[in-house]
This record gives structure tokens, C-alpha cells and sequence, in this order.
């Protein structure tokens, strides 16, 4: 497996564990104002890096590793930025974090269409 593929099944990791402990924090609370933070850290931080990973893993022998490191760079600070920054506004009600949420957002999105870029690589490289 390439070490890029361990890097996002690590960022994985800790995020579905952090989202799974703070599931259990608000069950415990009975506090759901922050589910909507706590999904995109499941969503974004598990379920995506984890399919990331899995690509990446797939097309071993084929991947850019540039390109696929990119990807973990941006992706992973996507989800560094977004997620507090969306569970600060959603805590204090306090719109000036919004830029925050909405860098963190675009930070993903590019993360998804250098994924892309790497999709299309493997669509249309020569077999």
C-alpha cells in the first residue's frame, strides 16, 4: 500500500474516532446543536479520506504521488479548518467565524477536484 493511502486511513482514523467520542458526548449531554459540525467530521474526515485512500491503494502501481499527496495536503487541512471553525459558529452563534467555514469548505472542494484530476488519470491512462 502506498504510504499516501496510510496517511489518509490515518486522518480517517482519528477523525471517525473523534466523531464517534463526540457522538457519544452529546448523546450523553443530550446537546445535538453541533450534529450538523459532527456529521461533515464523519462525512468529510471518514468516509471521504477513507475512500481517498482506498483509490489510492487500488492504483498503486499507476498513481502521481505529487498529485495524490496534494490531495492529502489540502484535503486534511480542509477538515482541519472546517470542521472547529463550523462547531465555533454553530456554538456561539458568532457569523464573523463564518469566512473560516467557507475557506475550510473551498479547501475541501479543491481537495475533491485534484481527487478528480486523479480519477481521470487512471480513466483514461493507456492499459
Amino acid at each position: 500500500m502506498p504510504r499516501v493511502s496510510a496517511a489518509f486511513f490515518a486522518m480517517g482514523v482519528l477523525c471517525v474516532l473523534m466523531g464517534m467520542l463526540w457522538g457519544i458526548h452529546m448523546a450523553i449531554a443530550k446537546d445535538f446543536a453541533l450534529m450538523p459540525a459532527h456529521a461533515h467530521l464523519n462525512l468529510v474526515g471518514w468516509v471521504t479520506m477513507s475512500l481517498f485512500g482506498t483509490f489510492y491503494a487500488l492504483t498503486a502501481n499507476t498513481l502521481s504521488p505529487r498529485l495524490a499527496w496534494a490531495n492529502f495536503v489540502i484535503s486534511g487541512l480542509g477538515v482541519v479548518v472546517m470542521i472547529p471553525s463550523l462547531a465555533i459558529m454553530l456554538s456561539t452563534g458568532n457569523d464573523k467565524i463564518e469566512p473560516f467555514v467557507a475557506i475550510g469548505s473551498v479547501l475541501t472542494v479543491i481537495g475533491l477536484l485534484i481527487f478528480g484530476v486523479s480519477v481521470v488519470r487512471e480513466l483514461v491512462r493507456p492499459r
